[in-house]
């Protein structure tokens, strides 16, 4: 029996910090709903810094800002154009129908992300009474697959969302991660999108909540918004503070969780029965799945395997299995991850592969 697991299924799962505790033990709180808690405040200010943007507004979660982010910026009857592969599409309970009234005008891309040649098509406009009228347009990066869109690729469909007069969301949930790999400031991501989601509990350690940033008067009506959804809450500085801890501590390191997934990718590759899927690890996310010949379902028993040697991922989705790194994935551990791989798989050959 192992010591403890080491759990690679997502860097939500990381614990707070011991900062993160005694944050919230000593923070200054106010009700959040009447503008009066200060630590809320100070970290809506700090999100708006650190993306460029005059405004932030403190959501529950990814999926809550993505959401109030799609009911702003549409009316019902609006159609949302986004990657068929994104979170919004995919791990969102079909929230853009239930909450805002909308449709997906969805795209499967030939690479990661979405691109204008793809878009382009896809935009209604005009008097035809039959069409929906294209809303919104919905990016993502880092990408859903941990890989990350080139800035060129971000400037041309804002440039030409502007030109056409149609509002850009950016689910940046891993924005961080994303302006790391690219050694850029997040400010130079988000600046190319009319409104933006991140996450202070993917990767950066804090215990709950989101951020959503736009300019001003999009945050004013999107804090309406987030009432009728019934995020308005109270003392909620007591998070807030765990999540100015996240922003000023934890963005700073996360370097170092993609040169883990980079080490741990390199040993998987290593593997005759694998290969990367993407080939290339942008952030700190891992994916792999086995090369024909491995009999049914590899991937299932692989993980099975590791679970056996104290590892924990999700089972494959796609046919893929993915390793996540994170704060609470130490350098030893990934020693021990890349030492349990052979006799896992050794394990998966006996079952056929």
């Amino acid at each position: 029996m192992t010591e403890r697991f080491i759990d690679l299924r997502s860097d939500t799962v990381t614990r707070p910090t011991p900062a993160m505790r005694q944050a919230m033990f000593t923070a200054e709180v106010g009700d959040d709903v009447i503008g009066e808690d200060p630590t809320i405040h100070r970290l809506e200010a700090l999100a708006a810094e650190m993306t460029g943007r005059e405004a932030a507004l403190f959501v529950p979660s990814g999926t809550f800002g993505n959401q109030v982010c799609i009911m702003t910026h549409c009316r019902p009857g609006h159609e949302v154009i986004v990657s068929e592969l994104g979170h919004i599409v995919q791990h969102e309970v079909g929230g853009a129908a239930v909450l805002s009234a909308v449709q997906l005008r969805t795209i499967w891309p030939r690479g990661s992300a979405i691109t204008w040649a793809e878009i382009e098509p896809r935009i209604r406009r005009g008097d035809d009474i039959h069409f929906p009228d294209t809303g919104l347009i919905a990016l993502e990066n880092a990408v859903w697959d941990g890989t990350v869109q080139p800035l060129e690729e971000m400037v041309e469909i804002h440039a030409n969302a502007r030109r056409l007069g149609i509002p850009v969301h950016l689910d940046g949930a891993r924005i961080f991660n994303a302006a790391a790999s690219l050694g850029i400031p997040a400010a130079a991501i988000a600046r190319l999108a009319d409104s933006v989601m991140f996450c202070l509990s993917k990767g950066l350690a804090a215990p709950v909540g989101s951020m959503v940033a736009g300019d001003a008067a999009f945050i004013h009506r999107a804090r309406k918004m987030r009432k009728l959804m019934g995020g308005g809450m109270r003392q909620a500085g007591i998070l807030a503070a765990a999540g100015i801890v996240a922003l000023t501590e934890m963005v700073p390191r996360l370097s170092d969780d993609h040169r883990q997934a980079r080490r741990l990718a390199d040993a998987l590759a290593a593997q005759p029965e694998l290969e990367l899927a993407p080939d290339r690890v942008d952030i700190n996310m891992v994916f792999v799945r086995f090369r024909p010949g491995c009999g049914t379902e590899p991937g299932v028993r692989f993980v099975a395997a590791l679970h056996r040697r104290g590892i924990l991922t999700y089972p494959p989705e796609g046919g893929r299995v993915r390793f996540v790194t994170h704060h609470d994935v130490t350098a030893a551990d990934i020693d021990r991850v890349i030492a349990s791989l052979e006799p896992a798989l050794a394990e998966v050959r006996a079952g056929g592969c």
